[in-house]
C-alpha cells in the first residue's frame, strides 16, 4: 500500500511539473506574440511565412486578433501531415520543404518570415542525431546547415522575426533538463539516451544551441533582442522589420 501511494504521489509530481512547464511556455509565446506584432503590422495584404511550422497552432495563435488573410499565411515544415491538418483548420497556405538545402521560394517572396524555436534544429539529421557523438563533427555540420538557414531566410523575406533558445540558459528547453546544454555531445547523447527512459520530456539530440554571439553572425542585418527569465536570457530574437519605404 505504501509503494503505491508512493508511485502515485510520484506520478502526480510528474502532472505538477508539466503543467508548470507548460504554463511558462505558453506565457512566454505569449510575450513572443505580443512582441512580433509590436515589429510587425499585419494588413489583409500581408504574406507572411511560418517556417518550421508544424500544424500552424503557434502562428494561428498570433495571428489571430489581425487583419491578414488567412490564404496569406504560408504554413512551412517537413512534415506534410502537419501542414496538411493545418490547412484543413486553419484555411492556411501549406508547403512542404527539404529538411535540408535551399527553400522553394523566390527573393523577398514574403512580406515577413517568422520562425520561432526551429534554427537549432537545421543541424545533421534526426537519423543522425543519436549516432553522431563527436562534439566536432556536429558542431561543424550544424553551423553549416545554419548559416544556409539564416541566409535562406534573409533572401525570401523582406522582415524576419527569428527566435531560437539561449544555449546559456540554464534549463535545456527540448528535455527540460538543468545543465543538459552546457555538455559536450559526448556526454549529452548517452546522458539523454538515459534520461529519455524515465524524465518527464523525451527528445532527440537533433539540436545545436547558439548563444547571441551566433545569433548576430548570423543575421547582420538585425536587430537583436533577449527574452529573459528570472534575469537570465532564455532566448534570442533576431528582427528585421519591414522598411516602411518599401
Amino acid at each position: 500500500m505504501h509503494r503505491g501511494n508512493q508511485s502515485t504521489l510520484t506520478a502526480r509530481d510528474k502532472l505538477s511539473l508539466v503543467s508548470i512547464i507548460r504554463r511558462l511556455r505558453d506565457r512566454a509565446r505569449t510575450e513572443r506574440a505580443r512582441l512580433f506584432l509590436k515589429h510587425f503590422i499585419l494588413t489583409p495584404q500581408t504574406t507572411l511565412l511560418d517556417l518550421g511550422s508544424g500544424d500552424g497552432s503557434h502562428i494561428a495563435h498570433v495571428v489571430s486578433k489581425t487583419k491578414i488573410q488567412p490564404k496569406n499565411v504560408f504554413i512551412a515544415d517537413i512534415d506534410w501531415g502537419a501542414i496538411r491538418a493545418g490547412q484543413q483548420r486553419f484555411k492556411f497556405t501549406a508547403v512542404q520543404i527539404p529538411e535540408h538545402g535551399p527553400l522553394p521560394f523566390d527573393d523577398k517572396s514574403f512580406d515577413v518570415v517568422f520562425c520561432s524555436s526551429v534554427i537549432e534544429h537545421v543541424a545533421p539529421s534526426k537519423q543522425e542525431a543519436w549516432n553522431l557523438t563527436s562534439g566536432w563533427k556536429f558542431r561543424t555540420h550544424a553551423m553549416k546547415a545554419q548559416r544556409q538557414f539564416a541566409a535562406e531566410i534573409s533572401r525570401i523575406g523582406k522582415g524576419y522575426f527569428v527566435q531560437t533558445p539561449s544555449r546559456w540558459f540554464p534549463i535545456e528547453s527540448h528535455s527540460w533538463l538543468p545543465l543538459l546544454g552546457w555538455l559536450p555531445r559526448e556526454v549529452l547523447v548517452p546522458t539523454l539516451a538515459l534520461t529519455n527512459q524515465f524524465w518527464i520530456k523525451k527528445t532527440i539530440p537533433d539540436w545545436y544551441l547558439l548563444t547571441r554571439r551566433d545569433m548576430r553572425s548570423l543575421f547582420p542585418d538585425a536587430q537583436m533582442l533577449s527574452e529573459r527569465f528570472m534575469g537570465l536570457s532564455k532566448s534570442f530574437i533576431a528582427i528585421k522589420p519591414l522598411d516602411p519605404r518599401a
